[in-house]
């Protein structure tokens, strides 16, 4: 994987200084574009995508940009020209060992936009970008998970593997942290058959087979990610997800954030607006949690050369084994004076 995640560096930074175009984001399709049909007449949606451009935009935009969803050229200028600098200095550093540049990790510790993004913010409803009040519950929820991030410290050693989110256990990460891109592993890949769909995510490689023109389960059976079941509204697949398991995951990047409950319902809709993009969105409606419901939506595309590749979790998950080794280590060593 290093040597793909390399690769794919050198090959942004050819890109960068040779075609300008792209790096504005994609530009939209003609008003006469309609997708592919598949041999038994849905939209064409099947591909692999990806979010890696959007991994620095906020999930919530930062005050400063008010109700301004976009930026301005100006700004999306700059953007491209700290991408032109960060893939100089990969190169510099990662191929030119003697370079003495000290910036940033290892290419192969992560992957890289090749856009600037547009948007100041995943969120786009309400129109600050940012996630509306929350109800007492989710107060209270809010309250318990941060004083659970800072409760693991060498003060306070983890007392079993409950202590650590689904994600670092390689369970879940949630439909949201499946979709929101991260530091790495940012794809999906769409399959379709007739009466189905299926989202397999790059990341601790889940999937999720989604039926389509079909009821709910019943509200008894409930999992990590939900009941799924989609229908088309014209070119566009809308996806409805309820009977979440409760305080499992949140609506953030890997699942983080606050914890959810089982009332969560959300409703995806996936349109693919060229040939190589879909217009992603995401609308989130968790009365016990938040006081209104509320929007993301970002692009994904298909880039030339991605696969997804394995993902050994809880093969390689030597965070938790030397976490908690460590943690039964000190208390001995604690015990012993």
């Amino acid at each position: 994987m290093g040597h793909r995640f390399r690769t794919s560096v050198i090959l942004a930074a050819v890109v960068l200084f040779v075609v300008v175009a792209p790096l504005f984001g994609q530009a939209p399709a003609g008003k006469n574009w309609a997708p592919p049909k598949t041999p038994w007449g849905d939209p064409d949606l099947q591909g692999i995508y990806t979010s890696d451009d959007l991994m620095d935009t906020p999930i919530e935009r930062p005050v400063e940009f008010g109700n301004r969803l976009y930026f301005t050229e100006k700004e999306l200028q700059e953007a491209a020209a700290k991408l032109e600098r960060r893939a100089k200095a990969d190169l510099e550093q990662y191929v030119n060992p003697n370079a003495g540049v000290t910036t940033g990790p290892p290419s192969n510790w992560g992957e890289r936009a090749k856009r600037p993004p547009r948007q100041t913010s995943l969120i786009v409803d309400p129109p600050d970008g940012r996630m509306p009040p929350l109800t007492p519950e989710g107060q209270k929820r809010l309250d318990a998970s941060e004083s659970r991030q800072t409760a693991l410290t060498p003060q306070r050693p983890p007392a079993s593997w409950e202590d650590y989110d689904l994600y670092i256990r390689c369970i879940s990460r949630g439909v949201a942290g499946t979709m929101l891109s991260s530091a790495y592993d940012n794809g999906t890949q769409i399959l379709q058959a007739p009466g189905y769909v299926t989202l397999v995510h790059e990341k601790l490689h889940e999937a999720r087979v989604i039926p389509l023109n079909k009821p709910h389960a019943g509200p008894n059976i409930r999992n990590y990610l939900g009941d799924s079941r989609g229908h088309w509204e014209g070119n566009t697949l809308v996806v409805e997800t309820t009977n979440f398991l409760d305080k499992k995951t949140g609506i953030g990047r890997n699942g983080n954030g606050i914890p959810t409950s089982d009332a969560l319902r959300l409703v995806e809709r996936f349109t693919r607006v060229d040939t190589n993009t879909i217009q992603y969105e995401m609308t989130v409606d968790d009365p016990k949690i938040y006081t209104r419901s509320w929007k993301i939506a970002f692009p994904i595309t298909q880039e030339p050369g991605y696969q997804l590749f394995e993902y050994s979790c809880h093969e390689t998950n030597y965070a938790m084994f030397n976490s908690l080794s460590g943690a039964r280590a000190q208390e001995a060593a604690e015990a012993a004076k």
